[in-house]
């Protein structure tokens, strides 16, 4: 070779030699990314089929015919509603029986050398799982979230096909007192990790110095060694703010043996830290790590609040400092006509409306929630009482073949479960393990059940107080014969002068309302009582099931099930609310007959004479206006309690104006309303996300010619869609429609109707159209986005 030569391979080498080294620390980067945890979405591509099938855990079975859906699906919600089911008023006559998903998937061959599970975040119920073909383990409570480590099961490499099988079993009826859907109702994913990994919910982070000025972050990781080798392994925690910028980072080595875990512990101070509360609910996160020799082995991003929650038997709960009143509601787990498999869009849109109440806490009745559900609560700040369990052994009416059946042996998995994986919450303040339990607790055997239960709950988490929910305790004597002095903090479910009296004996007891009616003397019970850390309101919106055919509802909500303002929320808006608030209800038949309703349009003009008025207002002083004539202004009673009026009813405009130190500061008008004449679509959500399970309300108001809604309309109201969104479901509150939710049509109830649309793959614009018979259609635009 010449000179010449050599020169110029050593010139084109050197002029690539930047290309070359960029490529190889971008294929470094990629091996190293490959290296740490990956979490895969397994929502997809599942293979379902309701009913029972013989061999369909086997690989080889065929279920090409099977309908092809998205998880989370809830199948009881498709319904038919029928008298006869055997799910009966607990679950809302839907159908119970059977259901069988089934997936499939590959994996390439370097994935042989990693740990594979699979995470559900919950199964409804009684459920069974196989990975090809081998029976990994059964889940009865369907409200737990559960793993299974399939790693020596599957099979790696180009062609080879490894199948996930699930059986749902919901047969056995009745097993609740309310709705609980069937199916794979919550997310699941692959999870694939190195040898050396966090282990699942193994990170606690506490806050036991929380303070404007200082705050201290207390972290405790446990790492798995599932290799062969014994070495020493550092764990990295860089903490972020809420813009993403780092705040603070430690590190800890130690070293952990073959086949061991081991606990890091570290303890990282903040200056001046931003706090978490209910008013500005501030999140950082903590990004951890576990590295060797500078590879990152594991990682994981947790979020968290920096917060001192606290009840205090004088003072009641305290946030920082700070006296709260909680103002909660309890929430069952499903989202109306979406079931059981509830869109967080949808638990977005119900937290919203309660926020405008003035609602701050929620109990989670009463059972574990989806985990997105918690992190809702952490985003718009609110306060949770987190519940484990309905029943222990002894069974409740219309709910005999439920949980009770396996408390005994599983109530210590499932407790474990729970805790571990919401500990890290900061909107968690305290656990509940029981609501009306019927149990003995006026025995040694009772105590020790609430015992157990108690201090496997303060082994997990210490950070925070446990309670239940009490039922009737002059009858249990939970009062008197010692159990209550075991408790954190006395919770009771109504009777809430009980609970004051108990208070009043016994200075040294926490107490709070866990369950509470919408009567004005509870809430007067909730407001001066310092020591009464709070109140949950039964119900924050109306929930399926728990009703006696043809109610195929329970209706104590603030809220209907389709989100719709009831008397109830407007009253409650107007006590717990911190902005000015003013509403106007009537009833709904002459001379102070029927129920309360919030219009000016009598279902018979010819019959309604004698308007009987409430006026909802914390403002200082209300005037009442009936076609522009002034029909008195009433102060604000001390109680709290409605303003009345009798009105001489007209058709026409009926006003009331709030005002505070004389300036008008709230007001609300109806006008009485024709014949239908129109649709009217409005959305809180004009964007969707694509292919994310992302859904939007359309809400559908009839309306007469002048625009004025029309609220006893009942008109027939089908939608059409068009672009890349379905119709989800359609829904009108009434608890006694027993229509398809899943439809493209609905009659009206109090002249409204919704539809719930979900984005599917794709983007552009959708149009939703809505059409009655005789009546002009209303349209909407929407825009799915990538």
């Amino acid at each position: 070779m010449t000179h010449m030569a050599r020169s110029s391979r050593n010139a084109f080498f050197e002029g690539i030699k930047p290309f070359v080294l960029l490529l190889f620390f971008i294929l470094a980067a990629s091996a190293l990314k490959a290296q740490v945890r990956a979490m895969t979405n397994f929502d997809s591509d599942w293979h379902f089929i309701k009913e029972d099938i013989s061999g369909a855990e086997k690989p080889v079975y065929n279920d090409s015919k099977w309908r092809i859906l998205n998880v989370p699906h809830d199948w009881s919600i498709e319904g038919p509603y029928n008298q006869t089911n055997l799910t009966a008023r607990g679950g809302g006559y839907l159908p119970s029986g059977i259901g069988w998903y089934r997936k499939s998937f590959s994996l390439n061959e370097s994935d042989a050398g990693r740990l594979h599970s699979i995470e559900f975040d919950g199964v409804m119920a009684n459920s069974d799982v196989w990975i090809n073909g081998f029976h990994l383990g059964k889940r009865p409570y369907g409200y737990s979230s559960f793993s299974y480590d399939l790693t020596k099961h599957l099979n790696y490499g180009k062609g080879k096909i490894n199948t996930i099988a699930v059986k749902a079993d919901n047969t056995i009826q009745p097993a609740s007192r309310y709705y609980t859907g069937a199916g794979i109702y919550r997310h699941v994913r692959l999870v694939s990790v190195n040898a050396v990994h966090f282990s699942q919910w193994g990170t606690y982070i506490t806050t036991p110095l929380a303070t404007a000025q200082k705050a201290t972050v207390n972290l405790k990781a446990e790492v798995v060694n599932s290799g062969t080798q014994s070495k020493e392994y550092i764990v990295s925690t860089t903490l972020l703010d809420a813009a993403g910028k780092t705040v603070k980072t430690q590190e800890s080595k130690q070293n952990i043996a073959a086949g061991a875990t081991v606990q890091f512990v570290q303890e990282i101070t903040l200056n001046n830290p931003q706090l978490w509360d209910i008013e500005v609910p501030y999140l950082y996160q903590a990004v951890t790590k576990v590295l060797s020799v500078g590879t990152v082995l594991d990682d994981q991003t947790l979020s968290f609040g920096i917060r001192d929650a606290k009840f205090d038997s004088a003072e009641g709960f305290l946030l920082n400092g700070k006296h709260y009143k909680i103002k909660g509601v309890c929430l069952h787990h499903d989202g109306g006509a979406v079931g059981a498999a509830v869109p967080i869009r949808v638990w977005e849109q119900r937290f919203k409306l309660l926020k405008q109440v003035g609602v701050n806490g929620i109990r989670t009745s009463h059972n574990p929630v989806a985990p997105e559900f918690l992190d809702l609560c952490d985003r718009m700040g609110f306060v949770v009482m987190n519940e484990t369990f309905d029943t222990w052994t002894e069974a409740k009416h219309n709910g005999e073949m439920g949980y009770n059946q396996y408390w005994a042996k599983w109530w210590e998995q499932d407790t474990r479960d729970m805790v571990m994986r919401d500990r890290n919450h900061p909107s968690v303040i305290i656990y509940s393990i029981g609501n009306e339990i019927h149990d003995n607790l006026n025995d040694p055997k009772g105590f020790k059940m609430y015992k157990d239960q108690q201090d496997l709950v303060h082994k997990l988490d210490p950070s925070r107080p446990v309670t239940m929910a009490l039922f009737r305790p002059a009858v249990s004597k939970v009062y008197t014969n010692g159990f209550a002095e075991t408790m954190d903090v006395v919770g009771q479910n109504y009777r809430e002068n009980e609970l004051l009296a108990a208070h009043e004996a016994h200075p040294d007891w926490k107490v709070i309302g866990t369950e509470n009616t919408h009567v004005l003397s509870m809430w007067l019970a909730l407001r001066d009582h310092p020591y009464m850390s709070g109140q949950f309101l039964w119900t924050g919106f109306d929930y399926l099931g728990e009703a006696d055919w043809p109610e195929i509802t329970n209706n104590q909500g603030l809220f209907d099930r389709a989100g719709n303002w009831k008397p109830a929320g407007l009253q409650r808006q107007s006590w717990w609310s911190d902005k000015p608030v003013v509403h106007l209800v009537r009833k709904s038949d002459n001379a102070g007959a029927g129920t309360w309703v919030a219009n000016w349009t009598p279902t018979d003009f010819d019959t309604y004479d004698n308007a009987k008025v409430q006026v909802y207002s914390n403002c200082e002083e209300v005037e009442l206006f009936l076609n522009g004539k002034t029909l008195g202004v009433l102060p604000k009673p001390a109680n709290d309690s409605p303003r009345e009026y009798d009105v001489t009813f007209e058709e026409g405009t009926i006003k009331v104006v709030g005002k505070n130190k004389g300036k008008e500061v709230a007001f609300e008008e109806f006008k009485s309303a024709g014949a239908a004449a129109k649709i009217i679509l409005t959305t809180d959500h004009t964007t969707l996300s694509s292919g994310k399970g992302d859904v939007t309300f359309v809400y559908a108001t009839l309306v007469d010619a002048k625009g004025i809604p029309c609220p006893n309309a009942i008109n027939l109201i089908k939608f059409d869609i068009s672009g890349p969104a379905i119709i989800k479901a359609v829904d009108n509150g009434d608890i006694l429609s027993h229509e398809l939710y899943q439809a493209s049509q609905r009659f009206a109830y109090n002249g409204k109707v919704i539809a719930i649309i979900e984005a599917k793959k794709g983007s552009g614009k959708v149009t939703v159209k809505a059409e009655s018979a005789s009546l002009q259609a209303g349209m909407l635009s929407l825009e799915v986005e990538l």
